[in-house]
């Protein structure tokens, strides 16, 4: 059993800390109480056991509000965009792929696939070598593969639309979601419709980003043709 260290970084509801076993862990802490990491920590197992690119977690020492995983060495991909390291494009296209190698894994309980529901550039780490890594699979379920294509490309389009505080981001946002939907997706209408109902009952969403939808959906539709 390790201890927590110094935090390393928080997000809309969580916060990361060093996990000292020997420094290559890290806690995850939810400030909120939401959710059940355990239930997540098993999800991360069984797609990391089919090939997906995942941290390791440490399940034994793990809480329903706390989830200790391997602590991954690079940058996110947004950070990557940044940086000139990753073009937009690319980056697209391997959002895609990460969708398609992870519909291919089967449910652990149903037919249906292991989606992710929250798969954006912020979500996958791209390692030293450039090989991405997807974390934060909280809000991961067994479903039809169109809705997570529909919760990425909305993701992606509502900071695309957005002209507040993420502007700076849109043009990344725009040409993302055009590679996302290039390389003939999955999305469906259903996917989409739920897409956008799940968003807007999000507890973490500002009444701006709700707004949003209506405008993020019509982009959506000009990059494809259901």
């Amino acid at each position: 059993m390790g201890t927590t260290g110094r935090l390393l970084g928080s997000g809309r509801t969580c916060d990361v800390y060093e996990y000292e076993i020997d420094g290559t862990w890290v806690l995850r802490r939810n400030r909120e109480g939401w959710g059940d990491a355990l239930a997540e920590g098993r999800v991360m197992e069984h797609v990391r056991a089919h090939g997906c690119p995942v941290p390791r977690v440490r399940l034994a020492d793990s809480t329903r509000t706390e989830l200790v995983m391997e602590r991954v060495a690079g940058v996110t991909m947004l950070e990557a965009f940044g940086a000139g390291t990753l073009g937009v494009r690319e980056g697209g296209e391997i959002l895609a792929g990460l969708l398609r190698q992870l519909h291919g894994i089967p449910g652990r309980h149903s037919s249906g696939r292991i989606l992710h529901l929250d798969l954006h550039p912020d979500n996958v780490m791209l390692t030293p070598d450039g090989q991405p890594v997807v974390i934060d699979w909280s809000n991961a379920e067994e479903g039809h593969p169109g809705l997570d294509w529909a919760m990425s490309a909305v993701i992606l389009a509502q900071v695309a639309v957005d002209d507040g505080p993420l502007a700076h981001l849109s043009d990344l946002a725009h040409a993302g979601l055009a590679a996302l939907l290039a390389d003939p997706s999955q999305l469906t209408e259903e996917g989409l419709a739920e897409a956008r109902n799940r968003r807007s009952r999000n507890p973490t969403m500002s009444t701006r980003e709700v707004e949003l939808l209506g405008d993020a959906e019509e982009l959506i539709r000009t990059y494809w043709r259901g």
